[in-house]
C-alpha cells in the first residue's frame, strides 16, 4: 500500500475529486492547508496598507492505495491539477505497512 500526499492549488480540488472517482478511488482526507513554496506569495493592498501574503492557500488531498493503483491515482492527479503554471503543487509517496478499519479489525487492503 502507498499513501499519496498532493498538494494542490484549492480551485483545482473538485477536477481532481472528480478525476480519481472516475478511476475508482473514492476514499480520501482533504484538508486546508497553507504552504510557501517558489510562488513566493504576493501582496495586497488592504485599507491602503500594502501586506505579504507568503503564505499561500492550498488543499492537501490525502489517500492510501493499493499498490496497483498507484500509477493510476497519479496520473489522475497530475492530469486535473496541472495548470502548466508555477504553484500547481507537490505529490508525495510513502510506503505504508499496515492499514486497519477501526470497526471491524479488518487489515491491509481490506481496510481501504
Amino acid at each position: 500500500m502507498t499513501k499519496i500526499e498532493a498538494i494542490i492549488q484549492t480551485s483545482r480540488f473538485e477536477s481532481v475529486k472528480d478525476a480519481l472517482k472516475e478511476a475508482g478511488i473514492e476514499g480520501m482526507t482533504v484538508t486546508e492547508v497553507r504552504g510557501l513554496g517558489r510562488q513566493k506569495g504576493h501582496t495586497e493592498v488592504y485599507r491602503g496598507r500594502e501586506y505579504s501574503m507568503d503564505l499561500l492557500p492550498r488543499t492537501k488531498v490525502e489517500l492510501v492505495v493499493a499498490d496497483r493503483l498507484v500509477e493510476t491515482a497519479v496520473e489522475a492527479i497530475l492530469k486535473s491539477a496541472r495548470t502548466g503554471k508555477i504553484g500547481d503543487g507537490k505529490i508525495f509517496l510513502t510506503k505504508i505497512d499496515e492499514a486497519i478499519r477501526i470497526r471491524n479489525e479488518e487489515r491491509g487492503e481490506n481496510a481501504l
